[in-house]
């Protein structure tokens, strides 16, 4: 039988020190932590809810993150 795949390391990083940040810089400083997946919606986006594990998510209002997850 085939080993069961061990999912990749989500970097230890804090989702709230990205908010506030410009969103260009907030993306740089994330993909520099580890980040695989860095994706930036507006505010009251449609989005799916399945978690992956490596993406950080930004709320982006102007040029700001407003809010910031992971999955």
């Amino acid at each position: 039988m085939a080993p069961t795949p061990t999912p990749p390391a989500q970097p230890e990083d804090s989702p709230q020190s990205y908010v506030g940040l410009d969103a260009a810089a907030a993306e740089l400083q994330a993909r520099g932590r580890g980040w695989k997946t860095v994706r930036a919606l507006p505010p009251g986006s449609i989005i799916t809810m399945e978690f992956m594990r490596g993406r950080i998510n930004f709320e982006v209002d102007g040029a700001a993150v407003t809010r910031c997850w992971v999955g």
